[in-house]
């Protein structure tokens, strides 16, 4: 179960600081509801997706390929 920060308070800062988990889960949500969001909806939509895929994607957030990438940066 889901149990990280809502929509309300993630709404308030950039997608660049949301969590993978974060990430995942919304873009999840949202895909199971596509055909009832609205525009504003499909937009927020569109940026998780945006920002999932510029960590590597759903694959490599799931098998922390992002961790990888941060260890390298820390070097």
């Amino acid at each position: 179960m889901y149990r990280d920060r809502d929509m309300t308070k993630l709404s308030m800062i950039s997608k660049k600081e949301w969590k993978d988990n974060e990430l995942t889960h919304f873009h999840h949500s949202l895909q199971q509801i596509t055909p009832y969001l609205n525009e504003e909806g499909q937009k927020i939509h569109r940026q998780i997706i945006e920002e999932i895929e510029s960590r590597g994607g759903l694959s490599c957030i799931d098998s922390n390929c992002i961790h990888d990438k941060d260890s390298k940066s820390r070097r």
